[in-house]
């Protein structure tokens, strides 16, 4: 075997495999769609949860929920500046 048929056969071998990846990806795509489009028909993808309110004002202010979270980050805040800088 000299090495232009070796080389040619190299060629065919990487198309075929390329091929085969490529067709593997397509059909993947399309299975993955299909399953989106029936579960979207079903109904299986609505959220069956209520949504959880933050209680946010409309002009970003801080909401009672809201404060506890902030006074804990401002006190453990303070503390790593107390630590960090002696």
């Amino acid at each position: 075997m000299t090495i232009a048929e070796m080389l040619e056969q190299s060629g065919v071998l990487t198309l075929l495999g390329m091929g085969i990846v490529f067709g593997f990806l397509v059909v993947l795509i399309v299975c993955v769609s299909l399953v989106g489009k029936v579960i979207h028909a079903l109904g299986v993808d609505k959220d069956v949860t209520t949504p959880i309110t933050t209680g946010a004002s409309p002009g970003g202010g801080v909401s009672a929920g809201n404060a506890a979270v902030t006074a804990a980050i401002s006190a453990a805040v303070n503390e790593y500046r107390k630590t960090a800088n002696p």
